[in-house]
């Protein structure tokens, strides 16, 4: 008899989720007390609404748009949009967070259509949009990506022929730097063709869409294969696919390439998308992935050429990821510039190397590269923080200018222009 009358009360309660009835018709009369229920759900139903909530004694519950959510009361608090606690002209927080009572539980809540109204202890009112708290939410956030993208191998990025933007365009419409910056964002790299074949510019080029990022290079650089730097980018050898500065705390963001003139044969670029190769590793051997993205590794580049004398270390894992919704952002890749393995147990270290190979057999695949010819007159922009890329061998003169630009001022002007960045 106990379980048809436990199983009829899931019924209801499975029914009050749904929003068909309210709490009180949960309550059964011949149900004894020594079995007290700890549910106190509060709901609202309608057409166009279907809405749950519960108020614990540690966090606010809210089930609304298929999504269960949970909220901190200091957060909740903290949040507050009221004119008092935030400067909706500065869009900047006017309330001081330490003030907050950490042990703070509002005294009311309610909700209107759909507004949520929290009364706090001292009589201030705080409310929320329903479809802001599900936008802000941890929950919300970690169904959702931050940056949208298309990975890609050598055969889907021909396929999807994507289009060039024209210098002119580039320059002097919005059409066109957005054409470009979606491009961008979506694939790791774009091109910007008919450019005049000079550093000048290729400058003008890059400050249109962001400042450009000084580094020990210089602003813009500007080189041969006359070794005048101790890199090996400064020479006519091949080099294996990287991410550039590695060894700078944060990485530049955005690579600019212009070969001004080639004088001989070979040179093409490799280009190899770094997150493709990984979403690979993630899919076949999810484990090395994680470790890949736990082990922090130090970058160095020493260098005593000239006038020129720098000592850079940058440290990080190969794979970094958003921890709330596991979103690869960077990938910090050179087998050229990383430095001795000091950060890791030996047992660590080991699997780590395991790791390491799988992926770089995966960026070494074949089908995953795409070779492209520099030539005058054609930009290329690279997503140092995605795309990797190398370079055959060549022979005779060859000029190449270019720069790093900021990536918060990219995706800045992006953002500016209604993409998702």
């Amino acid at each position: 008899m106990w379980c048809c009358r436990f199983s009829h009360l899931q019924s209801r309660l499975q029914d009050l989720l749904r929003g068909r009835v309210t709490f009180s018709a949960l309550q059964q009369p011949n149900i004894k007390s020594s079995f007290p229920l700890a549910i106190h759900w509060h709901h609202t139903a309608s057409k166009s609404l279907n809405c749950v909530w519960q108020q614990h004694k540690d966090h606010f519950e809210l089930r609304y748009a298929d999504t269960v959510m949970r909220f901190d009361y200091v957060w909740l608090r903290d949040h507050c949009r009221s004119a008092s606690c935030y400067n909706a002209k500065t869009h900047q927080r006017s309330l001081d967070t330490a003030s907050v009572d950490l042990c703070i539980q509002p005294k009311a809540i309610r909700l209107d259509e759909t507004t949520l109204f929290f009364t706090w202890p001292d009589g201030h009112v705080t409310k929320y949009d329903l479809d802001w708290l599900v936008k802000n939410s941890y929950e919300g956030q970690k169904q959702k990506v931050i940056q949208p993208r298309i990975l890609w191998n050598a055969e889907i990025y021909q396929k999807a022929q994507v289009p060039s933007v024209d210098f002119q365009s580039f320059l002097e419409t919005k059409e066109g730097l957005k054409n470009f910056l979606q491009n961008f964002l979506l694939y790791g790299i774009a091109f910007v063709e008919n450019v005049p074949p000079t550093q000048e510019h290729t400058e003008k080029l890059a400050e249109r869409i962001s400042l450009i990022r000084e580094t020990i290079y210089g602003r813009m650089w500007y080189f041969t294969s006359d070794f005048s730097r101790g890199d090996t980018a400064y020479t006519k050898l091949a080099l294996d696919r990287h991410t550039d500065t590695t060894y700078f705390q944060e990485p530049c963001g955005i690579q600019v390439f212009h070969c001004l003139k080639h004088e001989g044969t070979g040179g093409r670029t490799l280009l190899v998308d770094g997150f493709y190769a990984a979403e690979q590793v993630l899919q076949k051997a999810p484990e090395e992935f994680e470790l890949l993205s736990q082990v922090p590794l130090k970058h160095e580049y020493i260098e005593n050429v000239g006038e020129c004398h720098n000592h850079m270390i940058g440290v990080g894992p190969v794979l970094n990821i958003y921890p709330w919704n596991k979103e690869l952002y960077l990938i910090r890749y050179n087998n050229y510039d990383r430095a001795v393995i000091n950060t890791a147990p030996y047992d660590v270290v080991h699997r780590w190397y395991t790791a390491h190979r799988t992926l770089t057999t995966e960026l070494r695949r074949p089908e995953n590269e795409f070779w492209v010819k520099l030539k005058p007159g054609r930009v290329l922009f690279i997503d140092n923080w995605r795309i990797l890329h190398g370079r055959e061998s060549f022979t005779g003169y060859r000029q190449l200018c270019g720069c790093y630009l900021t990536r918060d001022d990219v995706l800045n002007t992006a953002r500016l222009l209604g993409l998702q960045a």
